[in-house]
This record gives C-alpha cells, sequence and structure tokens, in this order.
C-alpha cells in the first residue's frame, strides 16, 4: 500500500491515546480524527509519555486558554487499522491560529527503502491537547509498576530483587 508524503488534519474532533493489551504486551496507539476522516498510528511508550510531557511543558508556557471548555479523552475507535508505526514525533504551535500540531513521522525500516516517510500532521486546540496529555499519562502509568529504588519493570509472575541491594535481600514485594 502506498502511503501519501502528508495527511494534514487541519482541525481535529479528537485526539487520543490508548492501548490494547495486558501490561508488558501492550501496544500503544495514538488516534486522531477529522470528519470522515481516522488515523491510527502505533507509537512506543516512551512516545506516549514525551507526548505528555511536551504537551504540558508548551501549555504552561501559554497558560489557560480563554473560553476554551476542557476536552474530555476518548477511547479508542475500533476495529484499528494502524496507518504506520511512529519513529519521530514533534511537537509545534501556531499562535495566529491558537493550535497545537502534534507532527508523526513514519519508521521506516525496509532495507534499502527510497521512498519518504509519511507524515502526519494534528491539529488541535489547547484543551484537545491537554486531554490528550492527560490521557497519555494515565495510560503509560497504568502498566506493570516499577522498583521505586532501581525503577526497573516489576514483573508480577517472578520475584523482584533489587540490584541497590546488591542481589542480597528481596527489597520490593510484588503483588
Amino acid at each position: 500500500m502506498s502511503l501519501p508524503e502528508m495527511i494534514e488534519l487541519s482541525q481535529v474532533e479528537f485526539v487520543t491515546i490508548d492501548t490494547i493489551g495486558p501490561p508488558g504486551q501492550r501496544t500503544f496507539y495514538l488516534q486522531a480524527a477529522q470528519e470522515e476522516l481516522l488515523i491510527t498510528l502505533i507509537i512506543e511508550k516512551e512516545q506516549a509519555a514525551a507526548i505528555s510531557i511536551a504537551i504540558n511543558g508548551v501549555l504552561e508556557q501559554l497558560g489557560e486558554a480563554e473560553g476554551e471548555p476542557k476536552a474530555a479523552s476518548q477511547d479508542l475507535i475500533h476495529p484499528l487499522e494502524p496507518l504506520f508505526r511512529v519513529g519521530q514525533l514533534g511537537l509545534g504551535y501556531d499562535k495566529d491560529r491558537d493550535m497545537m500540531v502534534l507532527v508523526a513521522k513514519e519508521l521506516i525500516r525496509e532495507a534499502g527503502e527510497v521512498r519518504e516517510a509519511t507524515k502526519v500532521h494534528i491539529w488541535a486546540n489547547r484543551a484537545q491537547m491537554a486531554a490528550l496529555a492527560r490521557k497519555a499519562t494515565a495510560v503509560v502509568t497504568s502498566g506493570r509498576p516499577t522498583c521505586p529504588l532501581c525503577d526497573e519493570i516489576i514483573d508480577p509472575d517472578e520475584e523482584h530483587v533489587c540490584p541497590r541491594g546488591n542481589g542480597r535481600k528481596r527489597l520490593y514485594e510484588t503483588g
């Protein structure tokens, strides 16, 4: 399937991040819709966390948008038909439009691939982006717990021996 070089969603009706699958085996999705066009992209957990941090940073600099109600985060729309896996994300702000743009660039893995990577521009207002940041944070933190001492992921099916304890004792109970 040949993808266009650029897909522009100039004012989305919704944008969300969510997952499918159990913790440790989740697939993360970024999804946005404008009119009849629904875009679903596969992202990494780290990208979801970075989106949240970046959006919150920009919103903190901009302050509250006047007269704009808070947007609610939404669930994924099924069936999921991902367009591509995201390799690179960017965030921008257009002062004249008072809108933020999330730019997702396709990850191309095939050796010898010569085509341009597809880019998706997702334009949303501040309230929609704030809701996206909240949802991304909630989704990222809902996975497997991490050890408060070493930040390693705790597998509920295995005993966690914290490296900071030099393997001498179990410092964190699982389950």
